[in-house]
Parts: structure tokens; C-alpha cells; sequence
């Protein structure tokens, strides 16, 4: 996910806009009697995006999603490390899954693009218009969020998160629940940027641990790190750990057949 942009309006402040969304539109609980019709038909348009984003992303193989704020420019230094990361990750062979909008999704697309893999941009639909960054080979859009976000998990193995905003965090938060009630196994989770993410850190240890919300291991499903390098070090040997395992299991259900 991405965190909208638009300079002209005050930070903090709910962005104006007439058009409605399609998500808008599917979450509105204040219905009109016509409404009850559209609603069931709206499942289709559904089914058919998740089709369509299955069909499409279903060949470019086992990537990394990247996440942080599309306010980033590309003189912050965290634009730069973004593009390292990404590059580095892409030349261990690992296509570069973004929300496909501006700041650190660019930076991570840009690094796809000198690695020479895949570079997705996952474009969500938004009451305003959202361009798609110049380093995409695969452009794909989406009207409803939790599609677009069935995507980034489904066809990645791990997340490297950036510092960012709302949506950032919403990413951040969902892949710790999946990981947490095994949706998802063996699913690195990398914060870049300690001085950004320490506070944050540091509150989920002394008081959502210590007052018993959530186990000492949960804190183990992060790794927070300011290294480009250790970044890809700590997914590579995550992911070969999980192919060995998945190896070792596939050979110990075939042993146990009978015959």
C-alpha cells in the first residue's frame, strides 16, 4: 500500500474529492432500497479482479513486496537505500512487488529495473489521480484494497517496509497477524531505518509485551536493520531455510506412501 500525496493539501487533513471509489462505494453503510441489488452484483466485479490479478501476477515467480510513503523524494536519503535494497534483492533473483506509485514504491521499482527482474506496481484506484512511477514493467490496477493486498502477500515471501504513513502501517500490521495465526509461514518482515521504526519497536516491547497483548517471540517476526546488505542477507537465507524445509517434507510424504 502507498500513502496518498497531494502537496496542496494541509498534512493531517482529509483529502476533498467528489468521485467515488469503488471501495467507497462497496463500504458505505447508509444504503439506498437500489443499493441492495448493486451490492450483490458488485461480487462479480470482485471475482473478476481477483481473476485478473491472479492471471497476471500468477508467472513472475516468488518476489519481495516493498512498502513505504509515496511523500518520499528522491533526495531523502532512505530513497536511495530503498533502490540498494531492492537492487540487491533483485540480484539474488527476486522480482520487485510495489503499490507502483511515487516515493519509496519508485525507489524500489527503480531498483528492480537495475537488477534486471520484474519490476510490479500493484496501482490502487483513488479519489484522485495516482500516476504510476516510471520504472514498471508490469502496471496492474485495482479498485479494491484488500484485492490489491491479497496480491502482495500472495505472490511475495517476504516484505521490506520502509518508513511511511497510514498505509504503511496498515501492511506492516496485517502481514505481522497473518504471520502470527500461521496464515503465512517463513515470512521475513524487515523494518529499514532504526531510528525511524525504534519508537515504534520499543513500544510493542514495553507495553503491548510487558502488559501480556502479545508474546516475547512476536517481536521476533521483525527485523529491523539500516544495511541494505543485511536486508537481502536475512530474506535469502530465510527463504533457502524455507525451501529446505518444504524439500525435507515433500520427501518425507513420498517415503511414507504405501507401495
Amino acid at each position: 500500500m502507498h500513502d496518498a500525496y497531494d502537496p496542496s493539501i494541509e498534512p493531517g487533513r482529509p483529502l476533498p474529492h467528489e468521485r467515488q471509489t469503488e471501495d467507497e462505494r462497496l463500504l458505505a453503510n447508509i444504503a439506498e432500497l437500489d443499493e441492495i441489488g448493486r451490492n450483490s452484483w458488485r461480487i462479480f466485479r470482485i471475482m473478476g479482479e481477483f481473476v485478473e490479478g491472479f492471471e497476471r501476477m500468477g508467472n513472475i515467480g516468488t518476489g519481495v513486496s516493498f512498502f513505504g510513503s509515496a511523500r518520499a523524494t528522491p533526495d531523502d536519503p532512505m530513497y536511495e537505500q530503498c533502490v540498494e535494497t531492492a537492487r540487491l534483492l533483485g540480484e539474488a533473483g527476486f522480482p520487485i512487488i510495489t503499490g507502483g506509485g511515487p516515493g519509496m514504491m519508485e525507489a524500489a521499482n527503480k531498483g528492480a529495473q537495475l537488477a534486471g527482474v520484474p519490476s510490479i506496481g500493484c496501482n490502487i484506484e483513488l479519489p484522485f489521480e495516482q500516476a504510476s512511477n516510471p520504472y514498471l514493467d508490469h502496471d496492474i490496477d485495482f479498485r479494491y484494497f484488500f484485492v490489491r493486498k491479497t496480491m502482495f502477500v500472495k505472490y511475495a515471501c517476504a516484505f521490506v517496509i520502509f518508513p511511511g504513513g497510514y498505509g504503511t502501517m496498515d501492511e506492516l500490521f496485517e502481514a505481522l497477524t497473518l504471520i502470527q495465526t500461521n496464515k503465512v509461514r517463513n515470512f521475513p518482515v524487515v523494518l529499514f531505518d532504526s531510528s525511524y521504526w525504534g519508537g515504534l519497536v520499543g513500544w510493542m516491547r514495553d507495553t503491548m509485551r510487558a502488559q501480556g497483548k502479545i508474546a516475547e517471540t512476536d517481536l521476533d517476526l521483525l527485523f529491523v536493520t539500516d544495511d541494505p546488505e543485511a536486508a537481502t542477507r536475512h530474506i535469502t537465507d530465510r527463504h533457502a531455510d524455507y525451501l529446505a524445509h518444504e524439500a525435507l517434507r515433500f520427501r518425507r510424504r513420498r517415503s511414507d506412501r504405501p507401495g
